[in-house]
């Protein structure tokens, strides 16, 4: 059979959610909240365009620019054992003037 139709631009695919994990919520992030910005962790495999085009379905928001940030894991010791954290992908996006997106609530 062949290739499933292409969804239209800026439909919600199931795919998006598999980009955008969470909201990254913290005092940083609610600052760059007045600038009309966004903190999201996302997979570590996703790229900017990804990660544009979910937000953009999923929240129906203009994206106007993505910053991205690997946070390596930690090297931390539990029972005098030691273990490293997880890797951690950030973007922080930039909406376009006028928009928001309120991380309280769900999609």
């Amino acid at each position: 059979m062949a290739k499933a139709k292409k969804q239209a631009q800026g439909a919600v695919d199931i795919s998006h959610y598999d980009v955008v994990l969470s909201p990254h919520i913290t005092e940083k992030s609610t600052l760059l909240s007045e600038h009309n910005a966004v903190v999201f962790k996302v997979a570590p495999r996703s790229t900017k365009p990804q990660i544009k085009a979910a937000v953009e379905a999923l929240f129906g928001v203009s994206v106007v620019g993505i910053n991205t940030i690997t946070t390596k894991g930690k090297t931390k010791r539990w029972k005098g054992r030691p273990y490293v954290r997880s890797d951690v992908k950030k973007a922080i996006v930039t909406l376009a003037e006028g928009q928001s997106i309120d991380v309280t609530t769900g999609i």
